[in-house]
């Protein structure tokens, strides 16, 4: 126990020297239509560390999660990802959004709403290119604060993603007062739909919920035909995300890739309209 608190402490010590060393790195994962159209990406984050090369996000982010550092990394996503988008790197389709993932740590800080204001106002990034992820773990504390900072936002255009929806303690309590914009169904789910009754009728559980609500729906984790079939014999359009259309690209690979597909068009669609 000693020597994991003590590589932990290490690793923590070496992170919070990395971010502003220019250590961290922008991923970013596909989504796509039925028809396997880029409508969008996920913004996910690396950590290129100079000796141990790229650490594993399971390593270090339930590490920063559990400090402060999550705020900062969390800043530094979103600098990058407007950056980009200021700078037209991403794709001009209409209803093409990133996705960026903020934490509750994150998006509790008091000055959330204005950081992301000055974001975009610094770097010209367009709002309504941006999706931001959050999790029914930000719900823990004062709710009327959370709606109050999603729908300011939301009046600027960003679009909210509620992530591994089905998954936490008041999902069809809360989703009614927030300004979601689309549900994300978790990849377990995904993964156990086709040959699990009860994960199954879950996910059928979360299509109803989203096409009675007129929200869009990404699948993530999706990695086989069959779970791809079984989505699309519900009725339901759905986003899709996962190994079967494409793993984490560092983002000027990825910008490349959708520059030129290989054989997959970017083509003029809206984002999974229920």
């Amino acid at each position: 126990m000693s020597t994991v608190a003590e590589r932990q402490f290490h690793l923590e010590r070496e992170l919070r020297a990395g971010i502003p060393a220019g250590q961290l790195r922008a991923y970013l994962q596909s989504q796509v239509d039925a028809a396997g159209r880029v409508v969008g990406a996920e913004a996910l984050v690396r950590w290129e560390h100079p000796e141990l090369g790229l650490v594993s996000p399971a390593s270090f982010i339930p590490l920063a999660e559990e400090t402060d550092l999550i705020v900062d990394v969390g800043n530094w996503m979103l600098d990058r990802i407007c950056t980009l988008q200021g700078q037209g790197a991403f794709p001009a389709t209409e209803g093409f959004r990133v996705s960026i993932n903020i934490s509750p740590r994150q998006f509790h800080q008091h000055d959330f709403v204005e950081h992301v204001q000055q974001t975009l106002a610094r770097t010209g990034a367009s709002p309504s290119a941006l999706t931001f992820e959050v999790t029914e773990s930000v719900l823990i504390n004062d709710v009327s604060d959370v709606i109050q900072k999603m729908k300011t936002l939301s009046t600027l255009g960003i679009h909210f993603s509620l992530d591994d929806f089905g998954t936490g303690y008041a999902s069809l309590t809360y989703v009614k007062d927030l300004p979601i914009h689309e549900l994300k169904i978790d990849k377990a789910f995904v993964h156990e739909a086709p040959v699990n009754a009860d994960s199954a009728a879950l996910v059928e559980s979360i299509l109803a919920v989203a096409r009675h609500m007129k929200l869009v729906v990404v699948a993530e984790g999706v990695e086989t035909r069959a779970q791809v079939d079984f989505l699309q014999s519900r009725g339901h359009a759905v986003v899709y995300q996962g190994y079967l259309y494409g793993r984490p690209q560092d983002a000027s690979g990825w910008l490349e890739q959708v520059k030129n597909p290989p054989g997959i068009a970017c083509g003029n669609t809206r984002r999974g309209h229920a």
